[in-house]
Parts: structure tokens; sequence; C-alpha cells
């Protein structure tokens, strides 16, 4: 009796996007780019630099109260202030963000051959990941910014979903975290007037980020054609429910004391923030179009992503 290999098993099967790659090349491929691009932000950057005066630390349009009338009505001193502390902000949420990544990582290769190129990738992310928490909490201590832990109330439930979720509700919520980032990163790095230790920080994730967006969107992808039924619609709802926390821990509203605005108007004016919105799904959309065309934005989960405002 012959026993087909999962390369055998996929051969022909096809998406939206055509046919599924082979999940050892992909890999393999992604094994290269790292030994040939992989940075230490220890020995890469130079912490020792002062800050430069007048230079943003967060390009001023990605900023959460831009064009705001509270925008409007702050010099230009504090708008510079503010960008420092959303800047630890999101480096902060990138931490939170990446340790759960990890450990969904380390479930997904669990039980897969030690040996796999796949699960030499998944380590090889594990260790970028890493780094990368290293070089953002670096980065807030360096800044002379408090850390901005997400709410209790999200760390639970980020508790609750590394616990609950399932493969492609992983890899969803993978893409989720880092694209949204990503977009701003890529706006960020080659910004002459933010400062240079940020732009540093913000290439060195670009680079490495870009391979474990490739990762993840192809194991996505397999995800959503091999899965069983039930665990496709629990991640197009788990998906959806994970949107609508991530877009509200994108803003910690703490950052707005510790300049000196009160916190509450802040908030009630970056939630009617047309920019802001705008931002956040042009942000998003390159990953809502990908997770559309392979049947993630569906139904219930569909209308949560809408409702986290990261949907047009």
């Amino acid at each position: 009796m012959t026993t087909l290999t999962e390369a055998d098993a996929l051969d022909g099967l096809r998406d939206a996007l055509d046919l599924l790659k082979d999940r050892e090349q992909v890999a393999e491929r992604l094994l290269v780019s790292s030994a040939k691009h992989s940075f230490d932000p220890d020995e890469e950057l130079d912490w020792d630099a002062p800050f430069e005066e007048g230079k943003w630390f967060w390009p001023p349009e990605l900023v959460s109260l831009y064009d705001t009338p509270m925008w409007k009505r702050m010099s230009e001193e504090q708008r510079i202030l503010l960008s420092r502390h959303e800047a630890a902000a999101l480096a902060s949420l990138g931490i939170w963000f990446e340790i759960i990544l990890m450990q969904l990582l380390v479930r997904h290769i669990y039980d897969k051959a030690a040996t796999s190129a796949h699960v030499r990738y998944a380590l090889t992310e594990i260790e970028d990941e890493c780094r990368h928490s290293k070089m953002f909490a670096r980065l807030i201590s360096h800044g002379g910014t408090p850390w901005y832990p997400v709410s209790r109330a999200h760390q639970n439930l980020g508790r609750l979903f590394k616990t609950i979720s399932t493969t492609p509700g992983s890899f969803t919520a993978t893409l989720l975290g880092e694209e949204v980032l990503d977009w701003m990163q890529r706006l960020t790095f080659p910004d002459e007037r933010v400062q240079p230790l940020i732009r540093g920080v913000t290439r060195i994730h670009v680079v490495e980020e870009a391979r474990h967006v490739r990762y993840a969107r192809e194991e996505l992808r397999r995800q959503m054609v091999t899965a069983p039924k039930w665990s496709q619609e629990f991640t197009r709802v788990t998906s959806g429910e994970f949107a609508r926390v991530f877009s509200v821990a994108f803003v910690n509203p703490e950052v707005y004391t510790n300049v000196g605005l009160d916190k509450r108007e802040a908030m009630a004016q970056v939630k009617a923030s047309a920019h802001r919105r705008e931002v956040m799904q042009t942000g998003a959309k390159r990953l809502t179009d990908f997770l559309d065309d392979i049947g993630v934005l569906r139904g219930v989960g569909r209308r949560l992503w809408r409702s986290s405002g990261l949907l047009a």
C-alpha cells in the first residue's frame, strides 16, 4: 500500500489565488533569505547617539490625533512629544503581540517533524521575534517614556486566544498584528523627518517581517483549503473579534494623559477622525483584500471586521 505524502495530497489543490505552494519549498527559500538578511539590533543601531532636536518619533500623519481640532491647538513641541509616547506605546503593543505570536508558533510546530524546513523556519522566526521584542524594549527605555501595557482585559483575552486558537486562526491573527504595523513602518523608515534610531528600528523590522508575512500567508492559504469546515468558520469569527481588540489596543489612552491632554476628549476626537479611520483602513487594506480572497471575511466574521473599523 502506497502512503501519500503531504505534497501528493495537496498536489493540484488551489484557492482563489492559484495553486497552493509546497510548504517545504517556501520554507527553504525563507531560510536562505534569513541567512542573508538578518540583523542584530544591538550591533546594527547606534544606541548612544542623542535624539535630534525637532525630529519626530513617528510620522505626524500617523499620530492618532493628526488633523483633529485638538491637534490644531497643540504646539509643535507637544505634537512631537505625543509622537514620542505613541511610538513607545506601539513598541509596547508590538512586544505583547510578538510574545503571543511566539507561543502560537511553538504550538503550531509541536507535533511536526523537527527536521523539516517548515519547522526550522518557524524556529528561525521565533529567533527574529525575540530580537524584535528586545529591540522594542530597548527603544522604550532609551526614549525615556513609560512602558505602555495593553489593558488587563486585553491581556486576558490574549491569554484566552492563545489557548483556544486553531492553526488558521493563529495565522490570521499573526497577519493582523504584522501587516498594519508593517504598512506604517514602511512609511516611517525612509522619512527624514523621523529620528534616525526610530528609522533604523523600523527598517530592521520591515526587512525581517516580510519573511514572516510570507510564511503566515502561505500557511493560512493552505489551512483555509484543508481545515475542517468548523475550523474555517471559527477562524472567521475569532479573527473578526481579534480585529476589534487590535483596533482598540492600537491607541493607548494613557499617552494623552502623559503629554498633558484630556484623555476622554482625545479618545473621542480620534474615534471621530475621518483621517484616522482612513489611515487604519489603508494600513489594513492589503491584508483585508487577501483575507477576502481566501474566504476569511464572510458572514459574522465580516461584520466583526467592519465594526473594528479596519474594513471599509
